[in-house]
């Protein structure tokens, strides 16, 4: 049984390969894994987010398909089909709107990764990979405030008195 995500009866290797219908993001894994690991060795984004939200997002449905009885292809399904390498590399990963520290981004990642494993089997949202990365947004600076570190020995600023 393929996974519900996945368009009509494509199997793996077609979306693995974009030859299934769809919006940018939902056709080529091969294309935007391409494109994400170019980022990758230019230096342009850290691999804590993609990772972080991949992995996540594949070990929670690993134990939702051991659990409900479903294929091992399932999640291979939940990785390739929809937007979420999309997501992974290219959206969750935007300076501006994302953790600062590497532990932020591995925290951003499986956030993300747990919101959009929520949406997808348990709400009546067919995707929820854009939505989980907005979501998670909105934590950012409790992220990157639990996350900050201090320079060893700094001592916090004095507050001066008013005269």
């Amino acid at each position: 049984m393929p996974h519900p995500l996945a368009s009509g009866d494509a199997g793996l290797l077609s979306l693995f390969l974009g030859n299934v219908g769809g919006s940018l993001g939902e056709t080529s894994a091969l294309a935007l894994l391409i494109g994400g690991v170019f980022l990758l060795v230019l230096g342009l984004i850290s691999w804590h987010t993609p990772v972080a939200y991949l992995g996540g997002l594949a070990v929670l449905e690993l134990i939702y398909t051991l659990a409900t009885g479903g294929e091992m292809s399932q999640v291979l399904y939940a990785l390739l089909s929809g937007g979420v390498i999309l997501g992974a590399f290219f959206m969750a990963t935007d300076y501006v709107t994302t953790p600062i520290t590497g532990t932020g981004k591995l925290i951003f990642g499986l956030g993300c990764a747990v919101l959009t494993f929520v949406i997808r089997e348990f709400a009546s949202m067919p995707e929820g990979c854009s939505f989980s990365i907005l979501l998670m947004n909105l934590l950012t600076p409790y992220i990157d405030k639990l996350t900050m570190t201090h320079p060893f020995g700094a001592k916090p600023a004095e507050k001066k008195e008013a005269k």
